[in-house]
């Protein structure tokens, strides 16, 4: 079976958030499994400077392609990337993509992000007739890909084009909150008859939303966990865009929820070189280790009995961020450490750093992302927060249980698919849940947490229990696969 990608990111070439990950190891799944996988993303600057970082260098294959946008031509190399045996394909136009950020500067979004994007989606087209590539499958990843399916069904020219007369699209819904929302002139732009711009269409409160052009005219939508695809299709998750889910969910399957995984062979205690020292399952010492030298490094109190806190996460309103500072006074009076690493917001990066003065020794800030530094904290710490408003899938939980550090959650999305609450279960618990978004729920787990840590024996077992938990993408590309094949025979 041949399957095209089509993503605006990939680990390790370019990533923003969780979709970089999910591309950079289902594709290698299902290779895995017999498919022919090629994937499809823009030739970034940071492409450029992560291609070096790997040795790496890109062929240009010397083919030009063209794609049409608001009536002028616009030209794109590709250029062809061997990473670990899976074929990638960059698309260049420096115009478009030679730029400092992928999708939008601290003072927001790019405006040309619809061309900018609009020129991928058809430009993978194009790609795919320029090297004969006939895709059964065309799987697409957030709004930013949404051009694929909405062109393919309406775009002139595109939707008669006998080379994808037998491709059929899944579009992944990897945050339904970035939508690609854009004024109704856009059909013109990209040749869009304007019937289309209809409630039943892609018209979203007088815009055009592409995430709703994706899941309107793909012939499977996916996100990224099973309880993540029924919190959407309510109006609490699903960003006015639950009426179109439930909808399309009357047809049989046409929505589903695949866990993500995470990449066993990226993360793991025993082989990470960021880490201190190494280590595995039952070997708490080595663990230890990591945690002292993390206090060391990043300036915190050497107080043996401390449990550490940890948090790699964007800053942003989603991630719960704002619940952590208003609860750090009574975190510390419970006798934790807090380090927290990321990036996002302005006005969350000043609600770190003015607590970080205030509680030195016993609070680190690392504002940016430092992919060493993530890396020890999650061995390091002692329990790692999600306090999340809402979470598609997270992979921040199934990484530190890797790491042997034990996920505190709020119960959203994905975080119920694959935390189980250990006061609860103590037979299958691998971590605490909260469920209501409010710091008394949020202190009442994290209590929790602390009475089972200081029992040495009882939190050793709970440790040992999550670092033996399998969140591979091998069960989940099967699903995928098993997606595939029923599109398929229903060519």
């Amino acid at each position: 079976m041949k399957v095209l990608f089509v993503s605006p990111e990939m680990e390790p070439l370019a990533k923003v958030g969780g979709l970089a990950d999910v591309v950079g190891a289902l594709p290698k799944e299902l290779e895995n499994l017999g498919c022919d996988v090629r994937v499809i993303i823009p030739h970034y600057n940071h492409v450029k400077e992560n291609l070096k970082n790997l040795k790496l260098k890109a062929k240009n294959l010397r083919k030009e392609i063209i794609v049409c946008l608001d009536w002028l031509p616009f030209k794109g190399d590709v250029m062809e990337v061997n990473l670990n045996g899976l074929t990638v394909y960059l698309l260049r136009n420096d115009n478009f993509f030679n730029r400092e950020y992928i999708y939008s500067t601290p003072q927001g979004d790019y405006q040309d992000n619809d061309l900018r994007f609009g020129f991928l989606s058809l430009g993978a087209l194009e790609i795919a007739k320029a090297l004969d590539f006939k895709p059964d499958i065309i799987h697409c990843h957030d709004w930013q890909t949404a051009l694929v399916p909405i062109s393919l069904k309406w775009r002139r020219h595109v939707k008669e084009d006998p080379f994808f007369s037998d491709s059929k699209i899944v579009f992944t819904i990897h945050n339904i909150s970035y939508q690609g929302l854009f004024p109704r002139e856009i059909l013109e732009k990209f040749g869009l008859p304007w019937f289309v711009f209809t409630p039943q269409g892609i018209e979203f409160y007088g815009k055009v939303s592409l995430l709703k052009g994706g899941i309107v005219y793909g012939d499977a939508v996916t996100t990224v966990s099973p309880n993540y695809a029924e919190e959407i299709k309510t109006p609490e998750y699903g960003n006015s865009l639950d009426g179109i889910l439930r909808w399309i969910s009357q047809k049989s399957n046409k929505l589903v929820g695949i866990l993500n995984g995470i990449d066993y062979d990226a993360w793991g205690p025993k082989t990470d070189k960021a880490l201190y020292v190494n280590y595995g399952i039952g070997d708490i010492n080595g663990k230890l280790k990591n945690k002292s030298e993390l206090r060391n490094e990043l300036g915190l109190y050497a107080e043996e009995g401390k449990p550490l806190l940890g948090m790699v996460s964007r800053l942003t309103e989603q991630k719960g961020i704002d619940l952590v500072v208003e609860a750090l006074p009574q975190i510390f009076d419970l006798g934790f450490q807090v380090a927290i690493l990321g990036t996002g917001e302005e006005k969350y990066v000043r609600m770190l750093e003015n607590a970080k003065s205030r509680y030195k020794g016993n609070l680190s800030v690392v504002i940016g992302f430092n992919n060493e530094i993530a890396r020890r904290i999650y061995a390091g710490c002692d329990m790692f927060l999600m306090p999340s408003r809402f979470e598609p899938c997270g992979l921040g939980q199934m990484i530190a249980m890797k790491y042997g550090s034990i996920p505190v959650v709020r119960g959203t999305g994905g975080l119920l698919d694959s935390v189980r609450d250990y006061s609860v279960d103590r037979k299958h618990g691998n971590g605490f849940v909260f469920h209501l978004f409010s710091k008394v729920s949020f202190l009442d787990a994290l209590t929790r947490a602390l009475l089972v840590y200081e029992n040495r024996k009882e939190w050793i077992g709970l440790v040992t229990r999550a670092m033996k938990e399998d969140f591979s993408w091998k069960r989940s590309s099967e699903k995928y696969l098993e997606l595939y094949e029923r599109l398929k025979v229903h060519l």
